[in-house]
């Protein structure tokens, strides 16, 4: 879990976005108990997750 603060304050530091996709049941379960749901924006459609960054990024995915 600090791994994952740690990239998301590094990227938001940059005007960036970090997106969660594909979560696992176990790995889920932790981000609800320990409401970082609320930080994170986590999917499981990887398509949207990409056109949610912008043109540029769908481009160049």
């Amino acid at each position: 879990l600090g791994h994952l603060v740690s990239a998301f304050t590094s990227v938001r530091r940059q005007d960036g976005e970090l997106k969660l996709l594909n979560l696992t049941n176990k790995v889920h379960d932790v981000m609800q108990i320990t409401r970082l749901y609320t930080v994170f924006d986590i999917t499981d459609d990887e398509a949207a997750a990409v056109k949610s960054f912008g043109p540029s990024a769908a481009a160049a995915g």
